[in-house]
Parts: C-alpha cells; sequence; structure tokens
C-alpha cells in the first residue's frame, strides 16, 4: 500500500507533489502548476532547480537524479517517523 499526503493550504487549496497514488480527479477540476523547473545548464554544465514562479535557483547538481530527489525530498510529504520496535531484547 502506499502512503500518500494532500496539504491544504490557509485559502484552502491543495498543495501536494502530484502523485496518482491518491486519485485527484475524484475532488473535481484540477489546476496543476508546476512548483519548480528542472532545467540543464551549458554553460555550468549542471541541473539547475528553480522555484517556477519567482525562477530563484534552489538547488544546482551534475546529477539529474539527484535534482528529483530533492524535489521529491523538499516537496513531498514529511517522512513518518520510523516505527519503534517493539520485540527487540536487551543487550546483555
Amino acid at each position: 500500500m502506499t502512503n500518500a499526503t494532500l496539504r491544504f493550504n490557509p485559502g484552502g487549496l491543495i498543495d501536494c507533489l502530484y502523485t496518482e497514488a491518491i486519485d485527484l480527479h475524484a475532488l473535481g477540476r484540477l489546476k496543476i502548476v508546476r512548483a519548480t523547473v528542472i532545467l540543464f545548464c551549458e554553460k555550468s554544465q549542471e541541473w539547475k532547480v528553480r522555484c517556477a514562479s519567482t525562477g530563484k535557483l534552489l538547488l544546482s547538481d551534475p546529477s539529474r537524479e539527484a535534482c528529483l530527489v530533492w524535489e521529491r525530498t523538499n516537496l513531498g510529504p514529511p517522512n513518518p517517523e520510523p516505527p519503534i520496535p517493539t520485540n527487540t531484547l536487551p543487550n546483555l
């Protein structure tokens, strides 16, 4: 089972990294706006993550995958706390 999270901002809109784990179409008509843009810069030979609305540089990295991981980590749902083991024996 995949966990997914919807975050509602103070204006009542949903802020989330789009995933098909939740059928957002079931909520009604969608308006999707990119939070970031990831483009390759020939001059620096790096991938650049920029805020889609302001153009502000958020991350540069030679690896596109590193940029995608950063995007998922920073824009996706927070990681839940790891479960506390209940069947561990104390170290003797």
